[in-house]
């Protein structure tokens, strides 16, 4: 299974994940929200969880939704 959290998805960007998500309460939000929606796709895939197909399609939209929000925060990010 293809792994979808963020240092995966973003591994250039690593220092800039960490340093907001100390630094910047919405970037730890979204974070915590996209980590949160990922983790319920990959217990449906799993078949941990029941969902139907609309709700998985769903919950896949949100989540590329909140990577696209949390990338373009991340290409902004100035690490010092």
């Amino acid at each position: 299974m293809e792994q979808h959290d963020l240092n995966h998805e973003f591994p250039e960007y690593r220092d800039q994940i960490h340093s907001l998500k100390v630094s910047n309460n919405h970037f730890s939000r979204l974070f915590d929200e996209y980590h949160d929606v990922n983790r319920h796709v990959v217990r449906v895939e799993l078949n941990a969880e029941l969902a139907t197909d609309f709700e998985l399609e769903e919950l896949k939209k949100r989540r590329l939704k909140l990577k696209d929000e949390l990338y373009d925060m991340l290409k902004g990010a100035v690490v010092n």
